[in-house]
């Protein structure tokens, strides 16, 4: 299986709630609609094994051990700027991820194969 987020981590419940907060701020359509043009040219992409191997990408040991590790630092208050930059950096890469990983569920969800 590839890595990148898993479901309990902490980035992924990051990702979780800023596309929560993400959809509710695009209500109006128009954000939402540059990102789905942006990103349909990889949903056109996908077939089943591709799908579900995004929906499955989960970080890699030493990526969530650092993730965890910033996201410590961050709930003490204690990052300095690098590490709020490079923090931010992946919680917003993961943000991407869950929006492609939703996209590849609904592939799969109808394609019949979810």
């Amino acid at each position: 299986m590839q890595q990148w987020n898993g479901e309990s981590s902490t980035l992924s419940q990051l990702a979780s709630q800023a596309f929560l907060r993400q959809c509710a701020a695009m209500k109006n359509g128009e954000n939402a609609s540059v990102l789905d043009r942006l990103l349909e040219p990889i949903t056109r992409c996908l077939n089943p094994e591709s799908a579900k191997a995004l929906a499955e990408l989960r970080a890699d040991a030493v990526a969530q051990a650092r993730i965890d590790e910033l996201a410590e630092k961050a709930n003490e208050g204690r990052l300095t700027a690098e590490e709020r930059r490079e923090y931010e950096t992946y919680v917003h890469v993961g943000n991407l991820i869950a929006i492609l990983q939703a996209k590849a569920r609904l592939h799969l969800k109808a394609a019949g194969a979810a």
